[in-house]
């Protein structure tokens, strides 16, 4: 479970780091307003804590924010105001629970956990990726475009539902090869390549328009139409 923390105050965010990693989570930490929303353009979280006190903007602004962006993801804020009016507007704002400081470790985990919880209650089973006419099914492994069954092998689903987890986002092939084959990219190979164009010749031949576009010098993107 990937979490992002976003809070400025340095005790406060090396207290939450060391605690949730050592709960085996997998946490990145935003220290503003502005590394948060680079953050959340470069990757996807499964729960965002937010410090409604920012040095270079407010908390509750931000969960505004991000809610019009049409992200989903559980929202924990994090701060000092403890007004019930604070409270309701932390959650008008689309915050899903708030948590007081100071505050006990078990009680943030624990809040963390019903949020996850609920969340994975909340996702239909089998889990459908849909982008255009192509499907991919997490449950069943299997894929197809405009209504054709489409044979992957491990190495191109795994590649597939990756691109299908961030539609309209330049995937660098450091990111692909860390994320898909858990190693570290070598500038000198071009197996990412290879494999992208496995890909795109099972999920675009025969069928109308491309879906996976390359950004030179930077990755590929899977979108409708190229840029």
């Amino acid at each position: 479970m990937h979490i992002l923390v976003i809070e400025d105050e340095p005790k406060v965010a090396a207290f939450l780091l060391k605690g949730l990693r050592e709960c085996q989570y997998d946490v990145s930490l935003a220290k503003d307003v502005f590394d948060a929303k680079q953050a959340l353009q470069a990757d996807d979280y499964h729960l965002i804590i937010i410090d409604v006190l920012l040095p270079d903007g407010n908390g509750m602004d931000l969960c505004r924010y991000i809610r019009k962006q049409d992200v989903l993801t559980p929202i924990l804020m994090l701060t000092a105001l403890d007004s019930i009016d604070n409270k309701v507007s932390g959650l008008q704002a689309g915050a899903d629970d708030y948590l007081v400081k100071p505050f006990h470790f078990n009680e943030l985990l624990a809040r963390i956990e019903a949020l996850l919880r609920r969340t994975a209650r909340l996702q239909t089973e089998p889990g459908i990726l849909s982008f255009a006419d192509l499907k991919l099914n997490t449950a069943s492994k299997l894929a197809e475009r405009a209504g054709a069954e489409i044979i992957l092998t491990a190495k191109e689903y795994a590649l597939l539902e990756l691109f299908m987890q961030h539609p309209n986002k330049t995937l660098s092939r450091d990111y692909i090869a860390e994320k898909v084959w858990g190693i570290d990219f070598d500038t000198k190979t071009n197996f990412i390549d290879v494999y992208v164009n496995y890909l795109r010749k099972k999920i675009e031949k025969g069928f109308h328009g491309k879906l996976i576009h390359t950004n030179i010098g930077m990755g590929y993107i899977l979108k409708e139409k190229a840029g």
